[in-house]
C-alpha cells in the first residue's frame, strides 16, 4: 500500500535528478587515480567529517535506530560514546603513520611494514566484509521505501543502486563526498520533521511523550549489568564500541579513504574526531524519534520494528513531506552505496589489480571505473539476496555484527606493526587469518544456535584484535633474529 501522491512522487523525482546532477558537477575533471579515488587530497575536513557520518550511519540511522528505542531504550548512546573514544584513539595512534607516506589506500600502509602479501590479504578481507555489510545496509533502505511507495523491494534496491552509480562512476570520491554532505543534511532534516510532527500528534506534545517514555523505561541510558553477551551493557558499548570504531575508522578503507583525502594530518584528525561527536548527536535525534513513536503507537507490535517510522510517515506526514522522507531514505541508501562503490573500486584497483598487472596511469583509471560498475552489481545483488534472511534483530545491529567479525584481524595487524617490532609477514598473515576465521565461526555458531552467546557481536573487533596480537606475537618469538622480513619497509613502525 502506498501513501504517496503526485506531489510526493514529484519531490522524489526532483531529488533523484538533482543529486545525480550535483554529483556529476561536483566531480570535476578526473585526470589521475589520486583525483578519482582521493579527490585530489584537498577536500575540507568538515566535508569529510559529514561524509564519514553519512557513510557509516546513513539508512541504518534513519530506519533502525528509532526501532532500537521503540523496542527498548536509549542504550545505543553508550555505543555512541564508545565510538567517540575509538576515534580519538585513531587520531592519536594510526593517522600519523598514514600521513608519513604517500599512500592511496589503507592497505598500502601495511605493505610498507610487512610486505605485499599482507596488503593483498587485508584488501581481500576488506572487500568481502564491506560487500556483505553494505548489502545489508542497502536492503535496510529498501524496507521503508517499499512500504511508502508500494514498490517491490527489488525495484527499490535497483533504483537506489542505479542512481548512485550514475554519479559515482563519473565523479569519483569528490562527487561522493559532496553528495554525502547534501544527503546527510536531507535525512537529518527528515528526522527533525518527524520530531515536530510527533509532538503535534501526541496530545500534550513532547512533555507527554517524555512522561510516557519515562514511565515505560524508554529513557534509560546506562545499563550497568548484563555482561559481554549483552549489547546493552555499558562496557560493551564503551569498550566493544571503542574497538569497533578504532577498527572501522582506522583500518577500514571505506573511512580511511576519506581521511587520506584531507589536506593533511591535522585536518584528518579534526574530521575523524568531529565525526564521532556528530554521530552521537545523530543517534540522540533518532532515538528520541523512536521514543515519540512509542508514545504515539502505545508500543503496539509491528512485523518488525524497522517498519515503525515508515508507518508513521504514511499515516501522518502531509503531501510533499512524505515524498521528502522517501527522498531522505534514498539519500541514506545512496550515501552508503556511493561510498562503498568508490572504496571497493579503489582497493580492488590499487591494492590488487595495479600491483598484479603492472598497469598505471590511464589504464588504472579505466579499470577503476570498470570495477565501480562491477561492485554496483555485486552490492545490488547482495541486497536482493538478503530478503531471504529476514530477522527480528534490528538491521542496524546485524550490520554492525557483520563488520565486527573481520575488523579484529585487520586492526590486530596494525597493532602488531605498532607494538611488536620483531613481527614479520610470516607472522601477521596467519595471525589475521586465525582471528577472521575464529570470529566468523563464533558469529555463525551464535546466530545458528549451535553455541551459547558468550560475546555480543560488538565485542568481535576487540576479541579479533586480541587473537591477532597474541598469535602474531607467539609466532614472532619462534623466528630467529629481530629484524623485519626483507623488503618489508625496513621494519619502520606504523605510528
Amino acid at each position: 500500500m502506498s501513501g504517496l501522491g503526485a506531489v510526493d512522487l514529484a519531490v522524489i523525482a526532483a531529488y533523484l535528478l538533482g543529486v545525480v546532477g550535483l554529483g556529476a558537477a561536483a566531480g570535476g575533471r578526473q585526470e589521475t587515480t589520486r583525483d578519482y579515488f582521493l579527490g585530489g587530497s584537498g577536500l575540507p575536513w568538515w566535508a569529510i567529517a559529514l561524509s564519514v557520518v553519512a557513510t557509516e550511519t546513513s539508512a541504518l540511522t534513519f530506519i533502525s535506530v528509532p526501532a532500537v528505542s521503540y523496542g527498548g531504550d536509549l542504550w545505543f548512546l553508550q555505543l555512541g560514546a564508545g565510538y567517540l573514544v575509538g576515534r580519538v584513539a585513531v587520531a592519536a595512534l594510526l593517522l600519523p603513520g598514514y600521513f608519513r607516506g604517500d599512500f592511496l589506500t589503507a592497505y598500502a600502509f601495511l605493505e610498507s611494514r610487512f610486505g605485499a602479501s599482507t596488503r593483498r590479504f587485508a584488501s581481500v578481507t576488506f572487500l568481502l566484509t564491506r560487500a556483505l555489510g553494505d548489502s545489508v545496509r542497502l536492503f535496510a533502505a529498501a524496507i521503508p521505501v517499499a512500504l511508502l511507495t508500494g514498490l517491490p523491494y527489488t525495484v527499490a534496491i535497483v533504483l537506489a543502486g542505479g542512481a548512485t552509480l550514475a554519479y559515482t562512476y563519473r565523479g569519483g570520491l569528490r562527487s561522493v563526498v559532496w553528495v554525502d554532505v547534501a544527503q546527510m543534511a536531507l535525512y537529518v532534516v527528515g528526522g527533525v520533521i518527524a520530531l515536530v510532527l510527533l509532538g503535534r500528534a501526541v496530545p500534550g506534545g513532547w512533555a507527554e511523550i517524555l512522561s510516557i517514555g519515562g514511565e515505560a523505561g524508554r529513557l534509560r541510558v546506562l545499563h550497568l549489568t548484563g555482561g559481554p553477551a549483552s549489547g546493552e551493557w555499558l562496557v560493551t558499548g564503551l569498550v566493544g564500541g571503542g574497538f569497533l570504531s578504532l577498527a572501522s575508522h582506522g583500518v577500514d578503507h571505506l573511512i580511511v579513504q576519506r581521511l587520506l583525502a584531507a589536506g593533511g594530518l591535522s585536518a584528518a584528525r579534526k574530521a575523524v574526531v568531529w565525526s564521532g561527536v556528530l554521530v552521537l548527536l545523530q543517534f540522540t535525534l533518532f532515538l528520541f524519534v523512536g521514543v515519540g513513536l512509542f508514545a504515539y503507537y502505545g508500543g503496539r507490535p509491528f512485523a518488525t520494528n524497522d517498519e515503525v517510522l515508515a508507518t508513521f510517515v504514511i499515516e501522518r506526514f502531509p503531501p510533499g513531506l512524505a515524498g521528502l522522507i522517501v527522498a531522505a531514505l534514498l539519500a541514506a541508501a545512496m550515501s552508503t552505496v556511493s561510498s562503498s562503490l568508490n572504496a571497493l573500486a579503489s582497493s580492488t584497483t590499487l591494492d590488487l589489480y595495479g600491483p598484479l598487472t603492472g598497469r598505471s596511469g590511464a589504464q588504472l583509471m579505466a579499470a577503476g571505473r570498470l570495477f565501480t560498475v562491477v561492485w554496483a552489481i555485486a552490492l545490488t545483488g547482495g541486497a536482493l539476496l538478503f530478503q531471504l534472511a529476514a530477522s527480528d534483530t534490528p538491521i542496524v545491529v546485524i550490520a554492525l555484527q557483520v563488520a565486527s567479525f573481520t575488523y579484529g584481524g585487520l586492526l590486530g595487524a596494525y597493532l602488531l606493526g605498532l607494538f611488536v617490532r620483531r613481527s614479520r609477514e610470516r607472522d601477521v598473515i596467519p595471525a589475521m587469518a586465525t582471528a577472521v576465521v575464529g570470529m566468523t565461526v563464533l558469529w555463525i555458531g551464535e546466530r545458528a544456535g549451535v553455541s551459547p552467546v558468550a560475546f555480543h557481536g560488538l565485542w568481535f573487533a576487540a576479541l579479533g584484535s586480541a587473537v591477532t596480537l597474541t598469535v602474531g606475537w607467539a609466532l614472532s618469538t619462534r623466528t630467529r633474529g629481530n629484524e623485519p622480513s626483507p623488503g618489508a619497509g625496513g621494519g619502520r613502525r606504523l605510528g
